[in-house]
């Protein structure tokens, strides 16, 4: 194993733990960027709907779930437990660990004594940001306006034996003391079965997918280095989070690279450079995908639903589609993370947007996930 390949496996697992972990600082909500300042003194009295529901917003940016949950109007009907977990999940996610960083709200339609609002949450995660919309009610009691909060309940999964029965490879290195001379394990051998750069928002975007032709798990990642017509580097960049990079033998991942503020015309020649490492993995979880559907619009989506097979929770869940031509040609890739875990048996919907001039050229679709679950760093 090279120490350039072990340094690219660290920081990849480094960059996976920390997806998991957490997120690399805090994000400012909304009203604290506006200026506003900080605690109770940011809060109005709610004389109005539109003001009982920013407040609400402030006091979850805030997570100052105390305050939030006091404040509703339907406190009564669920515990303070169910609120923070329908915020926050129950177990350690993308969700749990993300800051708000902004809201907008937007009255729909009012009454003297009844007003509904729809409140739009966007958080804040290490890999990007995702939105919550809650369409609330909002009752007058007096001169105070209180917010009918929607709780969604994350299901419970009842005590129950899931028998497993999957592969798994563990791998031993030579150690310090081994008198193996030079020998170790050899990295498995992976092999690009197609790749090709398109021109597209002003750069450069090469499409493709890997294939791990060996007999044992990989940990992979791909690299892209655009030539000029006398042979200089224009620019390298990698996959990063476009790409599977645990492939079990004979699985294949597509991946995507993007340069920005490239054209294709500068381009002569790509140079590609597949890596990999020898990793102990297994088959499980396995997470079937179910009701897989591209849905066309002005806004296109690939949608279905993720059902975890197994008997452990999935922290986190990545889904990567892959969009075929009618030659069965790759002409694109879109990702998406699932910002709730993945409970046993449990069906999590799943949503990954498509640019319209590329769903109306597609065909035939392929989703695949990668998972990432909190044990495996223990």
């Amino acid at each position: 194993m090279t120490s350039g390949r072990l340094l690219a496996f660290i920081v990849a697992l480094a960059t996976v733990a920390l997806i998991v972990a957490g997120t690399l600082g805090h994000v400012q909500s909304a009203l604290a960027m506006a200026g506003a300042g900080t605690g109770s003194d940011r809060l109005r009295s709610s004389s109005s709907p539109q003001v009982a529901v920013e407040n609400l917003a402030d006091e979850i940016a805030r997570r100052d779930w105390d305050t939030a949950y006091s404040n509703l109007a339907n406190k009564s009907e669920f515990t303070e437990t169910d609120f923070i977990r329908d915020l926050a999940g129950s177990y350690p996610s993308l969700r749990s660990h993300a800051s708000l960083d902004s809201f907008d709200v937007r009255p729909q339609h009012a009454s003297a004594d009844d007003a509904q609002v729809r409140l739009n949450l966007r958080w804040s995660t290490v890999v990007g940001m995702f939105l919550d919309t809650r369409d609330l009610r909002v009752t007058k009691t007096g001169d105070r306006w209180a917010v009918v909060w929607p709780i969604v309940k994350e299901p419970h999964v009842p005590p129950q034996v899931i028998p497993v029965n999957y592969l798994r490879w563990d791998v031993i290195y030579r150690g310090a003391g081994d008198d193996w001379g030079a020998q170790d394990v050899e990295s498995p051998h992976v092999r690009i079965v197609d790749m090709h750069p398109v021109d597209r928002g002003g750069g450069v975007v090469i499409l493709g997918e890997l294939l791990n032709e060996d007999v044992v798990p990989a940990f992979v990642t791909v690299k892209a280095t655009l030539l000029a017509k006398d042979g200089s580097a224009i620019a390298t960049e990698d996959s990063f989070d476009k790409i599977s990079h645990i492939l079990l033998p004979r699985q294949v991942t597509p991946f995507l690279i993007q340069f920005h503020n490239i054209a294709l015309s500068q381009v002569d020649s790509v140079h590609m450079q597949p890596a990999s490492t020898l990793v102990a993995a297994s088959a499980d979880p396995v997470v079937e995908i179910e009701d897989q559907h591209l849905n066309a619009g002005p806004q296109p989506s690939l949608t279905g639903k993720l059902l975890n097979q197994s008997g452990q929770v999935v922290n986190v869940a990545h889904v990567l589609g892959t969009f075929y031509d009618n030659s069965g040609q790759l002409i694109w890739v879109s990702d998406g993370y699932i910002e709730r875990a993945l409970l046993p048996e449990t069906p999590v919907a799943f949503a990954v947007s498509v640019p319209p001039d590329i769903a109306s050229r597609v065909k035939t679709e392929r989703a695949v996930t990668t998972t990432y679950s909190s044990n495996r760093f223990q």
